[in-house]
């Protein structure tokens, strides 16, 4: 089987190829990346020499170069590829319009053109919104993004389930919680706060700290897009949620215990604008169908991570001097 990964130098793109190569070493693995600020090559140490592996650095809302690759004829595309930070999205939301949502459309084009089995999405819980104290997001509550990423975002998931009532392209579309785990650039907030503390700087915690996320170890995640690439029902769409509800405030205080770091270093700083309170996903439809559920409760995963940028020193100074883009 050919797999396309697009986005695969980014965190959870490669921690799914490393994934993949483990489980399917008959697998050959197409890598398509830009390689922006978030793609980072050393994630892949260990992968790249091996034959299974293929890299091109390109653009995905680059039809041109797109087209160029989808001669290779792939079986399956998984794309991970997108702007996903929600404050670069506040400050200039037309890099992720072009990336997140022209680009899956190019993408979708071409695999409609040569004839790919499987075209899989890889989205986020924020498309939902936000929600109250009680519930959860189920596979059809309502679209309503809050953020020009979000928004982003289920603009690319419509264009998904367009080219599947239209033209009857094979597609699924999984929405999962916040990740965390291995690779992740530090400017999301596990990374961030284990960066800080173990330089002794300050814990920027936006507004009062009690936003709520269900946190998802990275490689349930993959384990769940797995099951979706090979045996989700076409048209599809399959929520991938950890379980795991921590308020920021919880998951900063959790850090600085492992790290026997003192709580003075939390600095509460303006909230993000549009800053969703609560996401909690409600993933029964992907355990009932197809059997997955998380191996990592919150604490296994946090200490694992954790444990992980400790080991990984010259990979964070490779990102903090800049070393990495060269």
């Amino acid at each position: 089987m050919k797999v396309l990964v697009t986005g695969g130098a980014g965190f959870i793109g490669s921690n799914f190829i490393h994934y993949m190569k483990r489980e399917y070493p008959a697998y050959q693995l197409f890598n398509v990346d830009l390689l922006t600020y978030a793609g980072n090559q050393d994630n892949l140490s260990g992968v790249q020499t091996s034959e299974q592996y293929h890299f091109v650095q390109a653009d995905i809302a680059d039809p041109t170069a797109m087209e160029t690759l989808f001669r290779d004829e792939f079986d399956a595309i998984v794309n991970f590829a997108a702007e996903s930070h929600v404050d670069r999205s506040i400050i200039d939301p037309s890099i992720f319009v072009r990336t997140n949502v022209m680009g899956t459309q190019t993408l979708l084009e071409l695999a409609r053109k040569y004839n790919v089995k499987k075209f899989l999405q890889v989205s986020t819980d924020e498309v939902y919104g936000t929600l109250e104290a009680e519930g959860f997001f189920v596979e059809n509550t309502a679209l309503a993004p809050n953020s020009p990423y979000s928004a982003s975002k289920a603009g690319a998931d419509l264009l998904v389930r367009a080219y599947h009532e239209t033209f009857g392209l094979h597609v699924n579309i999984t929405r999962c919680s916040n990740n965390y785990g291995p690779y992740q650039f530090p400017e999301k907030l596990i990374p961030l706060m284990i960066c800080n503390a173990l330089d002794n700087k300050p814990l920027p915690v936006f507004g009062d700290g009690l936003n709520v996320r269900d946190w998802l170890y990275v490689e349930d995640h993959c384990s769940a897009i797995d099951l979706v690439l090979h045996e989700g029902r076409s048209g599809e769409v399959y929520n991938v949620g950890g379980n795991n509800e921590r308020s920021n405030l919880q998951v900063v205080h959790t850090i600085l215990a492992e790290l026997g770091k003192s709580e003075s270093l939390i600095t509460y700083v303006e909230d993000r604008l549009g800053h969703d309170r609560r996401y909690a996903i409600d993933a029964t439809k992907i355990r009932e169908e197809l059997g997955w559920k998380p191996k990592y409760y919150y604490e296994t995963g946090i200490r694992k991570t954790i444990q992980w940028y400790l080991e990984q020193g010259e990979w964070m100074n490779r990102i903090s001097s800049g070393a990495y883009r060269k």
